[in-house]
Formats: structure tokens, sequence, C-alpha cells
């Protein structure tokens, strides 16, 4: 009797919990990104061949797992990027894809592994500072090759070997000294050994002097590009930011960490969120993978706008149900864009026939804008990020207490509260709570008893009435028998 197949488990990988618990970041944070930020900042390139430590490193110095850390050689594929605070200034820093000489020709990954080669190499052009991590050990051939690739910028190249905790193979790899490096630490990326030195070094390299903490009103907009895998996130997120940052591939997982970049618009500075296509679990057979999606949902909680990609060809999917439920709960500002329009008939009738199809999907997110789009051809743009501004906008409208209240008085003048003998209530005055996300709280004698229904009533009104008509709106209930004008007087 043939035995019977176990089913693949496809939840979380197994050594999940293995994977190394970095320092808690204490910065004060606004949606995941840091309160206080800064232009003109000095950057810093971790660069050398894969499986090194280099994303280890990265979100040592970032104090926060940005970067997927796998042992799964090449991982890394787009540069990640981010801002770190390194010895108390600010410093931008990326993690580079590993440079790879080893390649099995013909196929897609050694298609991949030679962008990755690529990006590296353009991203080490712009570099303040090369930080070249190497790992302990016999010195091997992509290393002697990636060094010589390095010559040209030597005088912008700090050496580090990773993998040293304790003095582990520390006196073989003295034998990186033949290069002629001018600094050369030992350090561990995962335990922390030698940090401290390397960190002082890399501060004394750099040029501070351009450096500015921008103003409150110049905080960038944060667009998270969001959908299924080959939807075209990448190449509109290239697009927007006038560069390649993000690999273009029609080979399905190609992005595998969230990729940043920046731009302008309108007066306004604009940050992408690059982010992994989101497959079903049941599709989702690598650690690596299951770490890409794990990364791009919490995304979500550093964006302000999710831009989610639909391809105008395939129509929507349960995953862009699950994308939009999470980014509802998080009051995130929502755009569904129809990518790939320019492959549909262009007239209005089949338009109007996907947009009706959107809301019965989404049935309580009519407010969300559905914008058509080529990211290939560019066309949609500017309607696009029009409509970004306008939900920023709306994201961190504030409305006084006072005005609020004389909207709720009429609002229940006009349509009084349900009433019966087991479900009467009142509802005595409202607040707003918060902004981006916007959060509403009502005081009621009995908020356990006011009908979902009525609730529903209060947030469409809010929404309607003052201001909110394109954002999702949050409201909570809670118990005062006290009106709004007395508390003045008490």
């Amino acid at each position: 009797m043939a035995k019977k197949k176990a089913k693949p488990d496809f939840s979380k990988p197994k050594n999940a919990g293995k994977i190394q618990e970095l320092l808690e970041n204490t910065e004060e944070r606004v949606n995941g990104a840091a309160k206080k930020q800064y232009e003109g900042l000095p950057l810093l390139v971790i660069a050398g061949r894969p499986n090194v430590g280099k994303s280890t490193l990265f979100n040592r110095f970032m104090q926060r797992r940005l970067a997927i850390v796998d042992p799964t050689p090449g991982v890394t594929r787009d540069p990640v990027e981010g801002t770190a605070m390194i010895n108390g200034k600010p410093v931008h820093i990326v993690d580079t894809g590993g440079y790879k000489l080893q390649r099995d020709e013909g196929t897609m990954e050694a298609v991949l592994d030679e962008l990755v080669v690529e990006r590296s190499l353009e991203m080490i052009e712009k570099a303040d500072v090369i930080l070249l991590l190497l790992e302990a050990g016999q010195i091997t051939g992509e290393d002697e090759e990636f060094i010589i690739q390095l010559r040209p910028h030597w005088n912008k190249v700090i050496a580090a070997v990773n993998k040293t905790e304790g003095g582990k193979n520390e006196s073989v790899s003295w034998n990186y000294a033949q290069f002629g490096f001018k600094n050369l630490f030992f350090i561990s990326a995962e335990h922390g050994d030698n940090i401290a030195d390397l960190s002082k070094c890399l501060v004394s390299k750099l040029d501070f002097s351009n450096v500015r903490e921008i103003t409150e009103e110049e905080i960038p907009i944060r667009i998270a590009l969001m959908g299924k895998p080959n939807t075209g996130k990448s190449t509109l997120s290239n697009r927007l930011t006038h560069s390649n940052a993000s690999i273009v591939s029609d080979y399905a997982g190609t992005t595998r960490d969230t990729v940043e970049g920046g731009f302008s618009y309108g007066g306004k500075n604009f940050i992408v969120l690059d982010t992994a296509g989101i497959r079903r679990k049941a599709r989702v057979h690598e650690n690596v993978e299951y770490y890409s999606v794990n990364r791009a949902i919490k995304t979500l909680d550093r964006c302000d706008i999710v831009f989610l990609m639909i391809d105008a060809q395939e129509g929507l999917s349960e995953q862009d149900k699950k994308i939009c439920s999470l980014a509802f709960e998080r009051g995130r500002g929502i755009i569904f864009i129809l990518n790939k329009w320019d492959t549909q008939e262009q007239d209005r009738k089949t338009f109007r026939k996907t947009r009706e199809w959107i809301n019965i999907m989404f049935g309580q997110m009519e407010y969300a804008p559905i914008l058509p789009l080529s990211a290939l051809n560019g066309t949609g743009i500017k309607d696009l990020l029009n409509e970004a501004i306008e939900i920023y906008k709306q994201l961190n409208h504030k409305v006084e207490t006072a005005a609020l209240n004389m909207a709720l008085k009429d609002w229940l003048f006009k349509y009084p509260p349900p009433a019966s003998k087991t479900a009467h209530f009142k509802i005595r005055y409202m607040t707003q709570k918060s902004t981006n996300p916007v959060n509403f709280l009502i005081f009621a004698t009995r908020p356990e008893v006011v009908p979902e229904t009525y609730i529903t009533f209060l947030k469409n009104r809010i929404r309607e009435d003052l201001g909110f008509d394109k954002i999702p709106v949050q409201l909570e209930m809670k118990a005062s028998r006290q009106k709004w004008e007395d508390r003045f007087d008490s």
C-alpha cells in the first residue's frame, strides 16, 4: 500500500524564529517612518559577494529588520535603502545585492544575477563611502574580482571582515590585508562585535555639512505599491523615481525586499515603497518568499497611501481583497490602479463596467479612487499623483471640536438615533482623536447598544460632510453621561 503523502506546510517556516533579533528601535516614528527626517545625507553603500552578512549589518545599523536575512545566497536583489543614526549622525545606507560570478548560464536566475551586479556597481559609483563586507576564512575568487572592481574608488573603501565573533577565524582573515586596505575591521554583524569602532570610522569619513532636518510641511508622502506579482509595481516605481532601482522582469517574484525611492511632484516630496508581489499562501514555497510577503505586509505600517496595482488583463484576486482589508484596518488611503490599461478597449463603457465590478467586490470602499494607468507608457501618472496629494491632504485634515459638534447636532436632528425600550441611548458629543489615520471618538450614554448601522451612518456623514470623502474613517464609541457643553462648566 502506497504511503500517503503528507500535505506540504505553507505556513511560517520552521527557521523563522531563528532570525537574529536586533536592537529595538527607540526613535519616535510616525507610520513607521522616523519623525525626524533629513535631506542632504551622505551615502553609505554596503557591498560584497553573496551571503557575507550585508543585510544583517544593514539591519543592525537600521536597528530593525528591513532587509531579508536568510542563509540562501543571493537573497537581496534590489538595493534596499534607509536612513540610520550612526554615532548620533543621520546616514543614508544602501544594502546592495551580492557580487556573484558563478551563474547557471541560460537560466532566468543568471539574468537576474547580472542585473543585480549592474545595480550594485551603479550604487557604488554614487557612494560617498563604500563599506566592503568580507567573510572570515579563505579568500575567494569573487572577493578578488570584486576588489579589482573597487580599485577606481579605493579612497572611499572601508573593509570589514564579518563573522569573527569571539576572534573566530581572525588569524586566517588577516590575509585580506594583502590587498592594502587603509581601514580593515574584524566584526560580527549578528552579535555586534566591534560595530562601535567601525561606526566611528564610518562617521569620520562622511561629510555632514549639507545635512538639514526637514520641516513637518516637507515630510514626504509615503506611497506603498502593492498587489500580485507581475502587475507592474517595479515598472511604476522606476517611472515615478526616474530610475531603474527596482529590477523589472517577467519572472514572478523578482522583487523580494521593499525597495525605496524618492521624487517630487506638484511641490510635494514623495517616497515610493516598491513591495514584493503578494500571492496566496498555498503558492508560497520558499522561506525567502515568505519573508518577502511578510515585509510587503509590514510596509502598510510605514506608508500613508497604498497604490493597489491591478492587472487590467487579469482583473481582481482574493489577495487584492486581503491587501485592502489590511490597509483599511490601518486607516491608509487607497487608490485602485488598473495598470496595463493600454491593452483594453479605450472607451468609457469598458472603464465604467470595470469600476462597477471593483465597487461590487469592495462594497465598503466606494470612496477609494479607481484610475486607469499604463506604467510602461506613463499615461495616467499625472492624475494618479494629483489624487494622491488630495488623499494625503484629507488624511491630515483636522476638524475643530466646536465645528464637529455643530455638525453632529445637525445629523442627530435630521436623522435621530433609533429608539427602543431595550436599546435606548443618547449621543453626547464627538472629538477627532487623530489624523493619519483619521480617527473620531463619540461619547454616548450606552455605547454598547448603538447599532452598527447607525455607526456606519455617522461615518458616512463624517466622510461626506467634513471633507474625508476619499479615505477610510475610524470611529470609536465611549461611555459618557456629560453633554459636550457641560464639560467647560465642571
